[in-house]
This record gives C-alpha cells, sequence and structure tokens, in this order.
C-alpha cells in the first residue's frame, strides 16, 4: 500500500506537470500568432478589403438582373426614360395638373424713369399697381408727368410708410386703413422681434392695400372763361372724344355719358369748336374743359386730371385736350362727356360716330 500511494502521487505531478508544461507552450503559441497578426494587420486588412468588394460586385452582376426583373416598381420607371423636372398644382375643380408660375413683386421700391407716350395710368398697369400708389409714394397732387421724371414704383399696391418712434404694426394699420395681419403676411416686411412684431425707427413697412384718405379738399383753381365771339364752326358729326369702356349710359337723371378708362388716356376734341371754359372746382365736373362749336351746338369734357389748352382757344377736331382723370364728384378714372343745344342735354349717342 505504502508503495502503491507512492506511484499514485508520482503520477498526479508527472500529468500536471506535463498539462503545465503544453499549457505555456500553447500560450506562447498563441502570443507569436497575435503579435504576428498585429504587425501584418495593414496588410491582411486589405487584402480582406479588395476580396470582399470583388465578392460584392460579382454578387451585383450575379443577382441585380434577378431583383430588376422581380421589382414591379422597377420594372415601372424603365417605361419611360425621359423625365422633366417641373413643379405641378392640382386643380381639384378642374381635375387637371398645371405648372406653378410665381407672381411674387419685387422685394423694394424700383426707380422708373417716364418715357415719351406714358402716362400714370399706363404706368401703373405696366407695373400692375393703382394709380394712387405711385401719387403717394411720390407726393403727387396731380397725375401730370412728363419724360425725364423719375418716379418711385412701390412693389405692390398700397402704401410704403417709413416708421417714426412710438409706431407700431396696429397704429401703422389703422393709418391706413387695412388689418395688421395685410402687413404681418408681406414677406419682405421685417421685423425686430417676431414674437412682437415690433418695428425699428426709420425702416421701410410696406401696407399692402393702405389707403390715403385726403384731409382735406383739393386747391381751387380760378376758372377761366372766355368771352370771345366764336368765329368757327365745327361740322355737326362728333367723334368719340377717348377710349375706354361705357359704364354709365345716358338716362333722364344723367343725359351723358361716363367713358372709364383705368389708363388715364388723352382727351380729345369731339368736334371743332372754341375753348369758352376751362375750370377746375372740388365737386361736380372737377376740372372740366367747355368748348362751343358755333353751331348752336356745345360739348362738355369733364373730371379731367390736366388740361392741354385754355380758355379762348380755338381747336380742331381730334385735338388734344387733357387728360382723363378722377376730379370732382368722381369714384374712379373716367370722362364724363356731354353734348349740348340751347342749354339743353342732348343724347351723345345720337350724335357720336
Amino acid at each position: 500500500m505504502h508503495d502503491l500511494r507512492g506511484f499514485l502521487f508520482f503520477i498526479k505531478n508527472y500529468l500536471l506537470h506535463r498539462v503545465l508544461g503544453v499549457g505555456s507552450g500553447v500560450e506562447r503559441f498563441k502570443d507569436l500568432i497575435v503579435a504576428l497578426l498585429v504587425i501584418k494587420r495593414g496588410k491582411y486588412s486589405n487584402s480582406f478589403l479588395n476580396t470582399s468588394f470583388l465578392l460584392l460586385v460579382a454578387a451585383g452582376f450575379i443577382g441585380g438582373p434577378i431583383i430588376a426583373e422581380n421589382n414591379s416598381f422597377i420594372n415601372s420607371l424603365s417605361q419611360n426614360n425621359n423625365y422633366t423636372a417641373s413643379v405641378v398644382s392640382y386643380n381639384p375643380y378642374e381635375n387637371s395638373l398645371g405648372t406653378i408660375i410665381s407672381n411674387k413683386p419685387p422685394s423694394s421700391v424700383r426707380d422708373y424713369s417716364v418715357a415719351n407716350g406714358d402716362t400714370i395710368g399706363s404706368i401703373a398697369q405696366k407695373f400692375n399697381i393703382s394709380i394712387d400708389t405711385i401719387k403717394w409714394a411720390n407726393n403727387m397732387k396731380t397725375d401730370i408727368i412728363k419724360p425725364g421724371d423719375k418716379l418711385k414704383i412701390p412693389p405692390i399696391t398700397g402704401i410704403v410708410h417709413k416708421v417714426v418712434f412710438g409706431e407700431n404694426i396696429y397704429s401703422i394699420a389703422k393709418k391706413y386703413k387695412v388689418d395688421p395681419q395685410n402687413i404681418v403676411n408681406f414677406p419682405f416686411n421685417d421685423f425686430e422681434d417676431l414674437s412682437t412684431f415690433s418695428l425699428a425707427t426709420g425702416q421701410i413697412v410696406y401696407v399692402p392695400d393702405g389707403v390715403i384718405e385726403d384731409e382735406k379738399a383739393p386747391p381751387k383753381v380760378a376758372p377761366q372763361f372766355a368771352q370771345v365771339n366764336v368765329g368757327v364752326k365745327g361740322s355737326s358729326n362728333f367723334i368719340w372724344p377717348t377710349t375706354g369702356t361705357i359704364t354709365q349710359y345716358p338716362i333722364w337723371y344723367h343725359m351723358a355719358l361716363d367713358i372709364a378708362n383705368n389708363a388715364s388716356p388723352p382727351v380729345f376734341a369731339s368736334d371743332t369748336g372754341t375753348v369758352v371754359s376751362a375750370y377746375c372746382m372740388a365737386y361736380d365736373y372737377g376740372c372740366h374743359i367747355i368748348i362751343d362749336h358755333g353751331n348752336g351746338y356745345q360739348t362738355l369734357y369733364g373730371h379731367l386730371s390736366a388740361f392741354a389748352v385754355h380758355a379762348g382757344q380755338t381747336v380742331t377736331q381730334r385735338q388734344l385736350l387733357g387728360t382723363m382723370g378722377s376730379t370732382g364728384r368722381s369714384t374712379g378714372t373716367h370722362l364724363h362727356f356731354e353734348i349740348r343745344s340751347g342749354g339743353t342735354l342732348l343724347n351723345p349717342l345720337n350724335f357720336l360716330k
């Protein structure tokens, strides 16, 4: 028994020694392999990446056609090879698609030099703003302009306002008879604080659709009457004195023609005669001209914005008399045209050619 215990103790120590030795050898070999891999990691990683890329390309060539053949979305796109990029809108009432055209106005006031043939009405029409907008922006009291004049053209119909100390969007909106939201909505208006819409003193604010109400009546012009012996006689064949749309036909309480045109076209003599009156008043006909044709007829041209003739002057048929306007008892740019005989108003439609 003593010898057996000695043998078992020997075997245990021998196996433990051998196992430990093998373990130490494995660890040393593993450390060597790890060190070799660390030293050569760049070489091995490049090989790995290159090999992976080649495998990915090969998979694309092999698998791509199969995927395309079985993908209905790609098939539907491949039916049309020509594409045009465009912005479209849908109109539910017309059930159609149409290209959106931006109507965004310019962001600031522009300068314009008046050319030959320009009227304040034609300029307003050109820039798609109202006549009053141009007059307010340029502090104009009349519609009279001449070639070479420099005008400031606001971007929209309304008011261009320079902020003074203490003003805000509410006081400005009240002043120009608009809702404050109109000012906030205009994209080219800037604010010091977007949460309160505060304004800086001296900055420019655009007030869309704002209006300036006349605080006092326009100054009266001394009447011009001609006490002359009318020597020229008309033909009694009257022509249309201007162009535009008839907004009021002759009727018993208004035996005249109202011809409207926002472009403020020129007004011409309907027949040859002598100017016996060229007079501006703040009511009734406003600025108007009366011509005596020396044959029992007279014609009247009312609500003019400017005169091109004076009392006592002889005029021929189609001669320029002035410019259509909205002076006196008027709500818009138009010509009030009368034909008279012996103080009686006649229906102009019975005479005009």
